[in-house]
């Protein structure tokens, strides 16, 4: 069998597992350095657009180079898995507000979890394979190769848009050292003049198209930063205690998204019946039992109490 007849039968097999296994796209690159890629990470560093987040410097070659996450890698497979809810939580003007990707069980458990099946199934099917499991947890630059795979193009808001539907979905990655036929890559963008995002952010943290300084978003400081939330941000986070969907609900794109169908991504009930003064009194017991393996565990109870204080003050501070 000629080598390139091999490399397609094996992108096959990956397409037909990933289909099986619940992802909507799967998508193969292959494996190399990040050129293009190089200064852009190293501006967006030297601009501190990454705050507090230090781990974003770690690891700068890893970050570019999957060849030195996996030896040998061969191959890039990305994946698209759907989170988008059949029915949201409450997001009124006065409710408090919680990102759908955090609605159900940590999404780092449920992939992997996935991606390990994967690869248990690829090596019963064409033999011994080498690579390792990616979802959001290691130095792997997700969306551009999700981008080079074919599966979208970066937006304005520099996540990954899918013409068939949105960005209301979870990127994971399989980098392997067995060669598969690579898909070509999205090289048009869609958004064309289109600015919803960066108009309807209300912290300006989108500073220029598909560029965002993390240090300004609302998903920021609401779970990443650790410190009191900054005085000048009073009133401008609309209510959202973890995370953020601003940038993508107001997405044209997002009008093509489908609910998934992941029962693991289902929001705890009691989630849905908690009322303002519910999240306000909250106890460690409560938060335990309701987020007990969800993402919202990132911010512990003390992040979310006091992410519902800074809400609670700017809203005293506009009567």
């Amino acid at each position: 069998m000629s080598a390139m007849i091999q490399k397609d039968k094996h992108a096959a097999i990956i397409k037909r597992l990933a289909s099986a296994l619940g992802f909507t796209y799967c998508g193969i690159a292959k494996a190399g350095f990040l050129e293009e890629e190089a200064p852009r990470l190293e501006a967006w560093l030297n601009s501190k657009y990454h705050g507090e987040m230090a781990y974003m410097a770690n690891h700068f070659d890893k970050r570019l180079d999957p060849t030195k996450l996996v030896e040998g890698a061969k191959t890039v497979v990305s994946l698209i898995y759907n989170y988008y809810p059949e029915k949201k939580l409450p997001e009124g003007a006065d409710d408090y507000k919680i990102a759908k990707y955090a609605y159900g069980k940590d999404y780092h458990f449920v992939i992997k979890d996935k991606l390990k099946e994967f690869l248990y199934r690829l090596r019963e099917a064409v033999g011994d394979v080498e690579g390792r499991a990616f979802v959001d947890s290691a130095p792997v630059m997700e969306r551009q190769w999700a981008e080079k795979a074919g599966l979208g193009w970066r937006g304005k808001n520099s996540l990954l848009l899918n013409r068939d539907m949105g960005s209301f979905f979870f990127l994971a990655e399989l980098i392997i050292d067995l060669e598969a036929t690579a898909d070509d890559p999205v090289t048009k963008d869609y958004c064309g003049t289109c600015t919803r995002c960066m108009d309807a952010c209300p912290t300006d943290a989108i500073v220029q198209p598909g560029v965002v300084d993390g240090s300004r978003c609302i998903s920021y400081f609401t779970i990443e930063l650790k410190d009191e939330l900054p005085a000048s941000m009073k009133g401008k986070f609309a209510n959202w205690m973890f995370g953020c969907d601003i940038c993508q609900d107001v997405c044209p794109w997002n009008r093509f998204s489908t609910p998934h169908q992941e029962p693991q991504f289902q929001p705890n009930p009691e989630i849905a019946e908690m009322t303002k003064r519910d999240w306000e009194e909250i106890t460690q017991e409560t938060f335990s039992k309701v987020f007990q393996k969800s993402a919202v565990k990132r911010t512990k109870l003390s992040g979310l109490k006091r992410n519902i204080r800074f809400l609670d003050d700017a809203e005293g501070n506009k009567e």
